[in-house]
């Protein structure tokens, strides 16, 4: 069986609370052995925390995505990242999708900027959301050259591609949806090295259940798209895949 890891699912979602343990009973049995648990806003982050301790093979990062501003606390955050599950800090970026007025990209930037020094700090790969701010985003991260992570759900923008030198891309769902020509086009210009695999779990379900809740059991989709769009055998793929992940967060999986 393949064994693969989903770098990047809301486990702590309130869509998982009455069957969690199928949720992961399920990925397992697809060989998804290992997930990332990638905080959104501080709120779930006690019940993320949770699930790791009671998972051998469940991660977490500590962060807040760009739409939760009203939820930042550096020293909240501080507070768990030395955790022995806080593998990275994140999800954390831009997203200029419902409002791009001045202001609120500032104050993006400014809690983005404060989230890139909390992951230098203390030596965390960042995990990177980016929506409709590809050219902002990507002066920030150009300014850190020492600093390593993902772009999580990569766009398919090659702008983006410039910072492949110390970040990956994960890859997610939409790479098997019908209107994803831009990104299928640009998958194979992506180095085997860097990809990753990522369901945004409960979001983003790929083809054929586009619609449904999405759980980490559906990452043999998105692997096989990968591995038919770059023409390579899917174990290969899989087998690279799982090394990032275990490289990029520093994994010890069992």
């Amino acid at each position: 069986m393949l064994e693969l890891i989903d770098t990047h699912c809301h486990l702590d979602h309130a869509h998982y609370l009455a069957d969690v343990l199928e949720v992961l009973s399920n990925a397992k049995e697809a060989g998804v052995t290992t997930a990332i648990i990638p905080a959104a806003s501080p709120k779930d982050l006690a019940r993320a925390i949770a699930l790791c301790e009671e998972n051998q093979n469940l991660y977490f990062a500590v962060g807040v995505h760009p739409l939760d501003l009203e939820d930042f606390n550096l020293d909240f955050l501080k507070a768990h990242i030395n955790h022995p599950k806080c593998v990275a800090v994140g999800e954390c970026g831009l997203d200029y999708h419902y409002k791009n007025d001045p202001t609120t990209k500032a104050t993006q930037k400014e809690v983005f900027k404060a989230q890139i020094a909390l992951a230098l700090e203390y030596n965390k790969p960042l995990i990177v959301h980016i929506r409709e701010a590809s050219a902002d985003a990507h002066a920030i991260l150009k300014e850190h050259p020492k600093l390593k992570g993902v772009l999580h759900c990569f766009n398919g923008d090659a702008l983006l591609l410039e910072l492949a030198h110390n970040f990956y891309y994960g890859i997610g769902g939409v790479a098997t949806f019908k209107n994803a020509k831009t990104l299928v086009e640009i998958l194979p210009q992506i180095p085997l090295e860097r990809l990753l695999l990522e369901t945004d779990a409960p979001y983003l379900t790929p083809h054929p259940f586009r619609g449904q809740r999405n759980e980490p059991k559906y990452i043999p989709l998105i692997a096989e798209k990968l591995a038919k769009v770059r023409q390579m055998r899917l174990e290969d793929l899989a087998q690279n895949t799982t090394a990032n992940a275990q490289a990029l967060f520093n994994l010890k999986v069992s």
